[in-house]
């Protein structure tokens, strides 16, 4: 396979990306164009983009993805109560496709016969985007040149962008690899690599220390249409909007703060530090407006799905049929999940406290101790025997 002549580089103004530009044209010399998401990482784009240029990108796109970001990815597995491992709301992991979808746009746009991102060969990024263009379009090479460059560290990267005058966010005081958009931030690196040592307090960006939070708790309502997120307090806002005010409110409470040992796609263990308090909230949110409107069977079967859906997504199985199937039983199961949750958030604790829907299940005559209580208790008994039969049976047949 002969060198890329043209080659679009998912560039996102950190360390890796920064040098990739100067590497690529080092030892491919090709022609690189960066292309940078904007999917609420808090930075302006248009210096992002001027760094590209100054080193050596011979254009730099910028896409503002923030609300199809939200919409058509994360509220997705939002409506799936898709966990990773039970915890992590799949910020990064749900960003690689929609980079990916465009990467590949540009790359057709531009007449790319590659592209190339910053992903570590024993990362889950390397897979997500590479799977994702594979999807998209196959025809594509993909380059990965810290698979293959010579540095065997970020201080070694550090030293090549100092040499090369390449600025980077990252010094050896605070060597943290960070991920930012508006559905969570992964950070990683440096003290956080052992997972005995409590993160320190430099590691978070959005969110306070509970211990700092306010003395009062805050209640706040979510309202929902068809498990979607559409309003705060009764006040209707678009995604964006709202999962910024929520992150906001979160963070001035401490909630959010992830940390745990997850499991790799690739096959280790590594220790990763998240913050995700709008993702909290939402999920904290949705999850009681699900067992207020679904019946138990459905509720069963999707809580088993949930755990599918977010492992595909973490695997970089985002274009995949399989998660257009999964979409579909969702997109079923949200159809009556309408109504609000009312959530307590006090010193990094976010607790549902009520909740209310046109479509509920929950039926106050049947449920209630009190008069006006109309469950048929008589038939009790029946259906504990009917119940318990095979029980009885194996005991009957049971050696004494």
């Amino acid at each position: 396979m002969g060198r890329p002549k043209k080659v679009v580089l998912a560039y996102s103004g950190g360390l890796d990306t920064s040098v990739i530009i100067r590497w690529l044209i080092e030892n491919y010399g090709c022609e690189v164009i960066a292309f940078s998401a904007d999917v609420g990482q808090q930075e302006d784009m248009e210096e992002v983009r001027k760094k590209a240029l100054a080193t050596g990108a011979s254009k730099a796109h910028i896409y503002d993805l923030k609300d199809e970001f939200l919409r058509e990815y994360c509220f997705s597995a939002l409506r799936a109560q898709a966990l990773y491992e039970g915890k992590y709301p799949l910020g990064t992991a749900l960003n690689r496709p929609i980079i990916s979808k465009y990467l590949v746009e540009v790359a057709s746009r531009e007449g790319a016969d590659a592209v190339a991102h910053g992903a570590t060969g024993k990362g889950n990024d390397q897979v997500r985007f590479e799977a994702s263009v594979m999807a998209l379009n196959p025809n594509l090479r993909c380059l990965a040149p810290v698979r293959e460059w010579e540095f065997k560290s970020r201080e070694e990267e550090m030293e090549y962008a100092q040499k090369h005058g390449i600025p980077v966010p990252v010094t050896k005081e605070r060597p943290y690899s960070i991920d930012l958009n508006i559905w969570s931030i992964s950070i990683e690196c440096g003290i956080l690599e052992d997972p005995w040592i409590e993160p320190p307090e430099d590691a978070y960006i959005i969110t306070k220390n509970p211990l700092e939070a306010p003395e009062d708790p805050l209640y706040i309502e979510i309202g929902f249409e068809e498990g979607i997120p559409v309003s705060l307090n009764g006040e209707p806002l678009d995604p964006v909007t709202l999962v910024t005010r929520l992150n906001e409110i979160g963070g001035e409470y401490g909630v959010g703060r992830i940390d745990m040992v997850e499991n790799r796609l690739v096959g280790i263990k590594s220790r990763e530090v998240y913050e995700a308090p709008g993702a909290t909230i939402l999920y904290t949110a949705h999850r009681e407006m699900e067992h207020l409107c679904l019946d138990r069977e459905t509720l069963r079967l999707k809580d088993h799905l949930s755990v599918k859906y977010a492992e595909i997504t973490y695997y970089g199985y985002w274009f995949s049929p399989l998660r257009e199937a999964l979409d579909a039983f969702v997109d079923k199961t949200q159809e009556r999940l309408t109504g609000t949750v009312r959530l307590k958030l006090y010193k990094g604790q976010c607790i549902p406290v009520g909740r209310r829907s046109p479509y509920s299940l929950y039926d106050y005559n049947l449920a209630t101790y009190e008069a006006a209580d109309a469950f048929e208790h008589q038939a009790g008994e029946g259906f504990c025997k009917i119940w318990g039969l095979p029980l009885s049976v194996v005991a009957k047949r049971r050696p004494r």
